[in-house]
């Protein structure tokens, strides 16, 4: 179904696999003679990449073990999220919003990798980063009590519309408590968290508009944000490389 991908050896007639290795075996195990191949022209540095292309394809992948793969392509060959979203055909803002699994405590990345959290809940949890004790609370919150996702996504918002709220019954200036019944606000907020692979909080004023908060985690991350929202615009951050 899928062709293993090889490249030539300075051996005449003797071909290195770069992916699909797994393949090979189990048609050896079947007792085939030939297997269809794709002859890549590949240094060892693009044949490694290749190759890690190809694992990150595989379905049983760990969501930190993606995190990892995706982590050393950037790293290693100079790869930008636009072009593992092309090349693994997936969206930009799930390669950058698994990244960010990579900022979580350590108990955190242990519990999901050992799979006593799911990667929704490691997510929602990471809507605190900026509240590293509240984090921690809800965190321990999910393993005693087994809160579902929305429930863990509800928890983060709490603080933040109750002290809305408080400010709205004192008269106080300032946009009310954002309505997190209205159907068309999640949706907005779904779709800006999805696409810039950050926490947004929509808060909505009585007589019309309102404002939007994005929250950014560091300099790299605001450079992130910002090449999605203008990405002609020049750079706050610059690697020292």
């Amino acid at each position: 179904m899928q062709p293993v991908v090889v490249r030539r050896t300075d051996e005449a007639d003797v071909y290195q696999i770069i992916a699909g290795e797994r393949r090979w075996r189990a048609a050896q195990r079947a007792g085939l003679q030939t297997v269809p191949c794709i002859v890549q022209e590949a240094t060892d540095e693009k044949a490694l990449e290749l190759a890690l292309v190809e694992n990150l394809q595989r379905e049983d992948l760990g969501p930190l073990e993606t995190a990892h793969a995706l982590q050393h392509l950037i790293q290693e060959f100079g790869l930008t999220q636009d072009q593992l979203s092309e090349q693994l055909g997936r969206s930009r803002s799930t390669i950058a919003n698994t990244l960010r699994l990579l900022d979580l405590p350590e108990p955190i990345k242990e519990a999901l990798a050992d799979g006593h959290i799911t990667q929704g809940h490691a997510r929602a949890l990471l809507a605190l980063a900026s509240e590293p004790e509240r984090m921690m609370a809800l965190f321990g919150r999910i393993q005693d009590e087994g809160l579902t996702v929305r429930d863990t996504e509800a928890l983060t918002r709490e603080p933040e519309q109750a002290e809305a709220e408080s400010a709205s019954e004192a008269g106080e200036s300032g946009p009310p408590a954002p309505q997190p019944t209205d159907p068309h606000i999640e949706e907005v907020k779904r779709r800006l968290r999805d696409h810039l692979g950050t926490k947004v909080t929509l808060l909505p004023r009585a007589k019309g508009g309102g404002s939007i908060h994005i929250t950014y985690h560091d300099a790299e991350d605001l450079d992130r944000i910002l090449s999605l929202i203008a990405p002609e615009g020049p750079h706050t951050y610059t690697p020292v490389r």
